[in-house]
């Protein structure tokens, strides 16, 4: 059996300040799940902390000239790859506790130093934003909402081609699940090859069904395995407010449940990430009850 490992991945450089002075309390995600007992509860190992650099608010800008904190990011970008490329070698499954959308370039860089990997990529957003597409998707300048663009290869190259190995991620080898209906980057995905599937479909064709079409395409492709990017603003802002884009017409919980669960059962999955709930908007701790819950539910299964 392969060893979850539980790390904390508590980054928050990624976003832009949520408020004048203020800073994205994402990075606490990690301690508000791990107060739920999740070490315990998925019976993981202890994998420890990947400290990221200090988040800089006099460095903010917004613009088509680059993204935000770039430096600290590709320096934390580094550090995270080596965490998971030696964990994933070694055999185990590693959870990464964000921290904000970035820390998946980590994940997928230290997967690219491995081998051939898909993404599982579930997200309320297409995160697809670019310097070719800033007229449709809004101006660069936070690289939480360029995901997708850059572990495939688009934008800064101090960022997406890392030890020159542009693209981590190919194109084909990418399923983006959850976005919302109206989602503006829809459109240039389909163009590109890209799948991506919105709530509406998900609802209709159903979750199950769903995860087991993802699993087809990722297994049946050269792949040595897949990762999971889960950022929790997938779910309806309903169930789960806490989150810095908290748009309608999201999944419930019952159906992220039964979408995730086939994903992270898979023995070709290497692991996965959780990003962008915000203990700070969440004085009740509601939003850290329901995903230890679920990630309970989703990573224990027998």
């Amino acid at each position: 059996m392969r060893r979850t490992v539980l790390i904390d991945a508590p980054s928050n450089l990624g976003l832009r300040p949520p408020a004048p002075g203020t800073v994205p309390g994402c990075a606490k995600l990690a301690g508000a799940l791990r107060e739920q007992g999740l070490l315990r509860r998925l019976g993981a190992l202890e994998g420890g902390v990947v400290v990221p650099p200090r988040y800089d608010l006099t460095g903010w800008r917004e613009g088509v000239d680059g993204d935000f904190n770039a430096a600290a990011l590709a320096e934390y970008t580094r550090k995270l790859a080596a965490r998971v490329e030696d964990r994933v070698r070694s055999g185990d499954f590693p959870v990464l506790l964000g921290g904000d959308c970035s820390i998946l370039l980590g994940a997928v860089l230290g997967l690219r130093r491995l081998g051939r990997y898909g993404v599982a990529y579930l997200d309320g957003h297409g995160d697809f934003r670019h310097p070719g597409n800033v007229a449709v998707s809004g101006p660069l300048g936070a690289a939480a909402g360029e995901g997708v663009a850059q572990i495939t290869g688009r934008g800064q190259a101090d960022l997406t081609d890392i030890d020159g190995l542009r693209p981590y991620v190919r194109d084909e080898d990418v399923n983006v699940l959850g976005i919302r209906d109206a989602d503006e980057n829809q459109e240039e995905l389909t163009q590109l090859g890209i799948r991506h599937t919105p709530v509406g479909e998900i609802r209709r064709r159903g979750p199950e069904t769903t995860a087991r079409a993802v699993l087809d395409h990722l297994q049946g492709r050269a792949l040595d395995g897949f990762w999971i990017h889960l950022d929790v603003d997938i779910l309806d802002p309903s169930v789960m407010p806490a989150v810095d884009s908290p748009d309608p017409g999201g999944l419930l919980t019952d159906e992220l449940r039964a979408l995730l669960a086939p994903l992270a059962a898979s023995p070709r999955c290497a692991g996965v990430n959780v990003t962008i709930y915000d203990p700070d908007r969440d004085p009740e701790g509601k939003g850290a009850v329901l995903l230890a819950d679920l990630l309970e539910d989703v990573l224990t299964q027998p």
